[in-house]
Order: structure tokens, then sequence, then C-alpha cells
């Protein structure tokens, strides 16, 4: 039960804008051979866990299994909305790529040029051939600033009251800005498309919202005489996709006072003021803010876009069931980089993973694998300090609860037991047996 997909974002300290993590590159400087059972592109949460449990499964040896992944850290995303919140620091969230990766894995700390899944081999950004028999790619999406014109500029400018909780180099301005501002309008976005778990965007609203309350800046009973005003622009046409809990959510945005921008998408900010795309060539909408928190587009990575693995929104291309590509019979995929329809969070990850894992096992015994992943994932939606609820569903977005098939609660009630969940047990287990292969979030531990 974990929230969005944690990748370990690429190297780019030198930068002051946000850097997206980035596996491609250009210009191969040498050509040597490796050969492995199974090469996993990708060092974030379903890279970890994945070849971690193929390790423990028993039946690799050293260097059987090879991780592939330029970045020099790697993140537990899923806290950065804490650290939005001033809850964490970034710092205590993150830890040495090469540290959480196991002596008997092969460690490949590059980033990859092109598939050639017909030769069962990648290369590499400095030119190796990496041979495989299967292939697994999970390498994350990517996070596109340059989106929106003029996103850049305003993160990189200390001063303005511009952020956002999606990169390691932004979020912790995020609660600086909530902390800043005093009056006027705080404005909150959401765009089209795929977005790393799709209930953050308004996780950060509701905790700057709680944090002016405490504040004395803003009263929910009577917002419009607040010295904060604040508004929620998404470009989905309600307050989230599983109707159950977006249901909770609009009475609490009515309740709050908070202004709903539906069907409104971001795609420039000039100064203080945010444009937004409209639906069916509508007139495009101009909107004033004092403070504004952004949610960058996002889509696949160019290498996986650009290769034979991808359909035709640039994703790699499998089965919902099975993980395993439709074409290439030793190809497979999970998390965010995969064409899986459901919201993209590390919680799914603790249900694609074992899956994934015993289908590729099968494979290489000369057996069929057994599809039976349904969709599950889980979004502990922040809705104040001390309150979380705790969004669990599938496929279609039927709600599949955990804690409301074992204790007959209704999950779309936010709770303080779900808020220590998200803050505490969440990032511990994270650390100390997801990326070690060995948590199934709902199920559990694993053997």
């Amino acid at each position: 039960m974990f929230r969005t997909r944690v990748t370990s974002a690429a190297c780019a300290a030198a930068q002051k804008v946000p850097a997206a993590r980035s596996f491609a590159t250009a210009s191969p400087v040498s050509s040597a051979s490796r050969n492995h059972k199974v090469v996993v592109i990708g060092g974030g949460t379903a890279g970890l866990s994945i070849s971690h449990q193929l390790l423990n499964s028993g039946k690799f040896t050293q260097d059987d299994i090879a991780v592939v992944d330029p970045a020099a850290w790697h993140h537990y995303q899923p806290g950065w909305t804490l650290v939005g919140g001033g809850l964490k620091t970034k710092e205590e969230l993150r830890r040495p790529m090469n540290s959480l990766i196991d002596p008997k894995l092969k460690f490949y700390n590059d980033s990859v040029s092109t598939f050639s899944p017909e030769e069962n081999l990648v290369t590499l950004g400095n030119g190796d051939r990496v041979n495989y028999e299967q292939l697994v790619v999970v390498p994350g999406i990517n996070i596109n600033y340059g989106s929106i014109e003029g996103l850049p500029e305003a993160l990189e400018s200390p001063d303005s009251l511009v952020s956002t909780i999606y990169g390691y180099d932004t979020c912790d301005k995020v609660f600086r800005t909530v902390q800043k501002l005093q009056k006027g309008v705080a404005l909150f976005t959401q765009p089209a498309g795929v977005v790393k778990c799709a209930g953050a965007p308004q996780k950060v609203m509701w905790l700057a919202l709680d944090h002016w309350k405490r504040a004395g800046l803003y009263d929910p009973s009577n917002s419009s005489n607040s010295a904060i005003n604040i508004s929620f622009a998404t470009a989905l046409p309600a307050m989230f996709g599983v109707p159950k809990y977006s249901a909770t959510l609009e009475a609490l945005r009515k309740e709050r006072g908070v202004e709903g921008l539906f069907q409104h998408d971001l795609v420039a900010i000039e100064g203080n003021t945010a444009t937004f795309a409209r639906p069916d060539g509508q007139e495009k909408v101009k909107k004033q803010f004092d403070l504004l928190h952004v949610v960058p587009k996002m889509g696949p990575h160019a290498f996986v876009k650009n290769s034979a693995l991808a359909n035709e929104a640039g994703f790699v291309d499998v089965d919902d069931s099975t993980m395993r590509h439709k074409k290439f019979s030793n190809v497979w995929s999970a998390g965010d980089g995969s064409s899986l329809p459901t919201a993209k969070t590390a919680a799914a990850i603790t249900s694609q993973s074992p899956i994934l894992v015993r289908g590729l096992l099968s494979t290489m015994e000369g057996k069929e694998p057994e599809g039976n992943y349904d969709g599950y994932t889980s979004c502990p939606l922040l809705t104040e300090y001390g309150k979380v609820l705790l969004a669990e569903f599938k496929y279609g977005g039927q709600p599949k609860e955990t804690f409301g098939n074992l204790l007959g609660i209704d999950q779309a009630t936010p709770r303080r037991a779900f808020y220590h969940l998200k803050k505490d047990f969440f990032p511990w287990v994270y650390y100390q047996a997801m990326v070690k292969g060995k948590w199934g979030g709902p199920k559990g531990w694993l053997n």
C-alpha cells in the first residue's frame, strides 16, 4: 500500500532545474560484451523488488542477474508528499543506489542506448552489449518539466512561489512556499494524461490547507473572506478516478471551500498568471495566483518509446494479467513504464512483482506463465495532518480494500491509523523489506 512508484532520479546535482531521469544517451565509446540470464532495466521500486525476488528464489548464482540504471541515488518518492508538508526531509528518504543492490547482482551504472529484442541484447550508453535470456524493462517514466511553458524557469527561481513535489530538487521548496504565503490565491494543478499516483497532486493541497487553517489564514467555513483562497485545477472531470473515493474527496472540497476547476489543463506560466487548456476547443483560461503547485506532464522514456517494445502510447506492451510482452515472450514489464492500465504507484508493484517473477521463472522452466494480476494499486491520500484516506482498487476502478475486508471498515473515511501507515510504517518497510524483495504489500512479507 504505497503511493507513486519510486524511481531513482538521474544524477543531475549540478543543475538547478530538476532533471529527468535519463537512461538514453548517445555516442557509444566501447563494445564489450556481457552475458546474463536476466537483465533488469531500472533500479527503481520495480527493478529492485523484482531483481531481489528473483535472487531470493535460489535459482541464480553470482552475476546471473544484472541491473542497469544510470542513477547514483535511489529515492523513496512517496515520501516527497511528506516533505512538501514539512513532515520529512528529502535527505532521509534517499539511499546510494549501489548500497541497495545485492553483491550477487551485476550492476551496470549506465544508461540504455537501444534494445535489440530479436537478438536478445541491450546496448548501453557506453557501447557495451549486454546479452540476456530474459529481459525485465522497468525504468519508470519521465517527468517533462518543459511540457509546461515557463515552468523550468519558475521552479529555478528561489523567489517564486512555484514548486512541485515531483522532483528531489524542488520537493522541499513546496513547504517553504506554503509557509511564506500569508495572503492571496493558492493554486494547485493536476495534468492530463499519465501521472505518478493520481492522488498526489491534491495531497499537498490538503496539507497546505490544514497548515493555513492552523495559522489562522484560512477558514473553511468562510473561505471567501479568508486571507488565502484555494483552487484545485485538474484536467480530470472529477477529484479522483475511482468513484467511491472521488465522492468523499468532492465532499471534502465543498466542505472546505476549495474552488474546483475541472477539465483545466495547465499549459503555461507567465509571471503570476497560469494558462489552462480546455477540452473541445474551448478558449483557454487564464488565472492569477500568488502560490502555484505544479504537477508536470509525464510519459515514457524516449529509449522505450522509440523501441520495438513499445505500444502506440510508448509504454512497454505487455499482457494485463501476466506482464509478459505481447510479441517477445522473454520480455517483461511492470510499474510505471509498462502498459498495464492501472494507477502508477509503488503499491501496484507490491502486487505486480511476485506475479511477474513467478511467470518469468515458469517460462525459464519451459512452462507458460499463469496470469493473475488484477490491477491492484493503492493511494494513501493525506486529507489533513493526522488523517489519510486509504484508497485501494483494481482494474476498472473497483475498490479492493485490505482493511475493509479484514475489519469491515470503510477506507473512504480518513483515519489516523492510516496516517501512521503512510508517514511511519511504509517508509520503514520500503527500505527494510520491499527493495530487498521481501515485501508483498497487503500480502505481507514474502518468503
